[in-house]
């Protein structure tokens, strides 16, 4: 190694150590400026960050729960909606109480007594209660309006097709007895009811409240199950027969398609 050489290494020595120097010079001052009292107050600070972070995450958290919560409260009102619409059809159809006042209940007792008083006279019998509404009539059987082999005749061939006086009127019979099963529903209490057949029984009750329903027969075209009439193209093509001759007419309520039993014109 020539003399050149040495000195440059040593010169790099030199400058090397002079930066270690001055990197330790700068740590001491950083030191000074930061003793070690702060560290606690930087801890401090971190736990207190750490502390709001996890409340802002139960924030979000609990936000998202109300989010998802926000469907089924709007199924529960809608729910309580049909639910209140069911108890003010139920409640249409509850008989009221006759009440007496109370001059009349004071009457009715004293009777007996005063009559028992006078000689001569057997004890007098008390006048009937007079209901102040009257009852409700029970609902009469669905007609029977049958079609005569004229009325079929007077039909285009194209109507007609192959249907027969014997099947119309048989599948007159099938809706006769469609009317009066859903009569019985719509009267009936809802302990003599099965649960499946509750909510149809409510249905109709809606139906039958309808002013174009009102103390008319009618049943439901989904009611079309046999044994005679069905909901096919047999089927369909009575009905256009039935209305045609004056025996049904129809009408939508809701979804449904309603089938009112009609007397033909004289």
């Amino acid at each position: 190694m020539d003399v050149k050489q040495a000195g440059s290494s040593l010169d790099s020595l030199i400058s090397s150590f002079n930066t270690r120097i001055a990197e330790l010079q700068e740590l001491v001052i950083a030191r000074n400026m930061y003793p070690a009292s702060s560290v606690t107050d930087l801890k401090a600070v971190d736990a207190a960050l750490k502390a709001m972070e996890l409340q802002v995450q139960a924030i979000k958290d609990r936000l998202r729960e109300e989010t998802l919560a926000i469907p089924k409260a709007k199924k529960l009102i809608e729910a309580s909606l049909r639910q209140q619409k069911k108890l003010q059809s139920m409640s249409v159809h509850v008989p009221e109480r006759t009440t007496f006042s109370n001059s009349e209940i004071n009457n009715r007792s004293i009777l007996p007594e005063a009559s028992n008083q006078l000689p001569g006279f057997g004890p007098l019998k008390p006048e009937e209660p007079v209901a102040t509404h009257k009852e409700k009539k029970g609902r009469s059987s669905p007609p029977l309006w049958y079609i005569t082999a004229a009325e079929l005749d007077s039909l285009s061939s194209y109507m007609r097709g192959r249907l027969t006086l014997d099947k119309v009127n048989a599948a007159i019979n099938d809706m006769a007895a469609y009317a009066d099963s859903n009569s019985q529903l719509i009267t009936a209490p809802k302990k003599k009811l099965a649960e499946n057949l509750w909510e149809k029984a409510l249905e109709l009750r809606d139906i039958a409240m309808t002013e174009s329903i009102k103390g008319k027969h009618f049943f439901l075209e989904t009611d079309m199950k046999g044994p005679s009439m069905k909901l096919d193209n047999t089927g369909k093509a009575i009905l256009t027969v039935l209305r045609h001759l004056g025996r049904i007419s129809e009408t939508r309520i809701g979804h449904h398609r309603v089938i009112i039993l009609s007397k033909p014109q004289t």
